[in-house]
């Protein structure tokens, strides 16, 4: 079987983001939607907008994000929208808050732990996407990368605490006191429903910088721990986070302990073993640096 492909640069540039697509050799159709992380309130590390905007500007695309399962600024539309005119998303582009009316309902037949994934009704407008992730540390999952951006991010926020709860509508504490196994293959079953929706539609960017062992979800980052590497780009979901994982556990940078040991600590790599053997990516890939 051929290794997927994983395209890499040092240059963290913004122009290099566009290089990094165009190697890919796809053009993304119809309608666009990129997603990205936001940040929330307070957050320090999150990529900022100006950082995007060639990318958002050469697929025509229009940001997207969904509101969140916990309180912050960015658990209802009406706040989350202000955030993100507060933090220059919507001074560049269209943004849609794909949660803002209803949930849509994705089907997982064969799901580990989910049979089912809510997410936000606006997807139906869109023909494509393009996942533009900061690849970092996170206090549940272990790190945030392609395969989070795809169920935690493009879920609504009932969906979000859903795949929390491993496919129960519990409470917001219940979402804090799941195994965590499931937790991480219920991360990986959303993911499948959202790259089974988009098909050879989507493609995958994931930045790594300003890697803090906490996620942009968190109001209250602990400041990046290790220097920055640089930009990934792959057609697999799978392939991409585990390359970027493969780069920090390579480095020789004294801050790389501390964020593996936040991935291993909560068994990160446990999301990308499953999203394998869903069957939407592989581990094994060709690193092709540029």
């Amino acid at each position: 079987m051929e290794k997927s492909k994983v395209y890499f640069t040092k240059d963290l540039s913004k122009e290099s983001v566009v290089k990094m697509y165009e190697a890919l050799g796809i053009e993304l159709p119809g309608k666009v939607a990129v997603k990205v992380h936001s940040g929330e309130e307070g957050n320090q590390n999150y990529l900022r907008p100006e950082f995007m905007k060639p990318m958002v500007e050469r697929v025509n695309g229009t940001v997207v994000e969904c509101n969140t399962a916990y309180d912050g600024a960015r658990d209802t539309t009406e706040k989350h929208t202000k955030l993100m005119e507060e933090h220059g998303w919507s001074k560049y582009f269209t943004v849609d808050i794909l949660d803002a009316s209803e949930d849509m309902v994705l089907e997982i037949p064969n799901g580990k732990v989910l049979q089912k994934n809510y997410v936000g009704k606006n997807l139906e407008n869109y023909d494509s996407m393009l996942v533009l992730s900061h690849f970092k540390g996170h206090p549940m999952g272990g790190y945030g990368g392609a395969l989070k951006q795809l169920s935690i991010g493009v879920a609504s926020g009932h969906g979000k605490r859903y795949i929390h709860c491993c496919g129960h509508d519990g409470s917001y504490e219940d979402m804090f006191h799941q195994d965590q196994d499931s937790f991480l293959e219920a991360m990986a079953d959303a993911a499948s429903s959202v790259t089974k929706y988009f098909g050879k539609n989507i493609a995958y960017i994931n930045v790594m910088a300003n890697m803090s062992v906490d996620c942009d979800c968190c109001n209250v980052a602990e400041d990046p721990c290790m220097k920055d590497i640089g930009i990934l780009a792959s057609l697999d979901p799978v392939a991409i986070d585990q390359a970027c994982i493969d780069l920090v556990t390579k480095s020789d940078d004294p801050g790389r302990d501390h964020l593996l040991e936040r991935i291993n600590s909560r068994h990160g790599i446990h999301t990308i073993e499953a999203a394998s053997e869903l069957g939407i990516g592989s581990r094994e890939y060709e690193l092709i640096e540029l």
